[in-house]
């Protein structure tokens, strides 16, 4: 299923017009600020989903019931762009464990690429609730490759994906491939560049958060 946040009109149409706009994404730590904010977003639509049993709290003045959240969650990230948008996430659920994965596009001379995963660390995923963060979902080899690798520590409950920019043609591929998860998204861009860059997208999110690093 696909969750489209801007489908309908709220704050977070504002901060990723942020992060496209060009006069202002320049604006590294505003940049970081506005993914996270995403992450914010985000993380309290999916709450909605999430299963909830009664609990008993002692206030001051009496018992009040309350309704918290059951299910064991791990949150994952692809390094380095994901980390403002998993920070995001932290701040609301930030009880859940973690997940870090090392991908990246390697390059060749004929503008073909292939991803390569070089480090995970990861809790175990078995019977978990499991939301993947990337801020950008191009072709969607990248989360389909790392949600690959990471279920081998474990078959989770529930898989959600959660993007700010995707493109229709990555949204399919993550659909063929992984047909059971939620896809979270910002918005959805149509084009792509030959290098599989999203068209109009907002740019290397990683390079905007962090800073340009060497061209393989």
């Amino acid at each position: 299923m696909i969750h489209n946040l801007t489908t309908t009109n709220s704050i977070a149409s504002h901060f990723i017009a942020e992060m496209r706009d060009a006069s202002i994404q320049t604006d590294r730590m505003r940049f970081r600020r506005n993914m996270e904010r995403m992450g914010e977003i985000m993380a309290y639509e999916i709450s909605k989903t999430l299963t909830y049993s009664p609990r008993e709290v002692e206030t001051p003045l009496g018992i009040a019931e309350v309704n918290v959240p059951q299910q064991d969650i791990v949150i994952g990230t692809i390094l380095r762009a994901g980390l403002p948008m998993h920070q995001g996430f932290l701040n609301y659920f930030d009880f859940a464990d973690n997940a870090f994965v090392s991908a990246y596009r390697r390059h060749h001379k004929d503008g073909t690429f292939d991803i390569q995963v070089e480090y995970t660390s990861c809790a175990s995923l078995e019977g978990k609730t499991v939301i993947m963060c990337d801020p950008m979902l191009a072709t969607g080899a990248s989360m389909v490759l790392t949600m690959q690798e990471l279920m081998s520590s474990g078959v989770p409950k529930k898989v959600h994906i959660a993007t700010i920019i995707a493109n229709t043609d990555g949204i399919r591929h993550v659909q063929r491939n992984l047909p059971k998860v939620d896809i979270w998204v910002g918005a959805i861009d149509e084009e792509m560049t030959a290098r599989s860059y999203i068209v109009p997208g907002l740019g290397d999110a990683g390079d905007l958060a962090y800073g340009e690093k060497l061209q393989d």
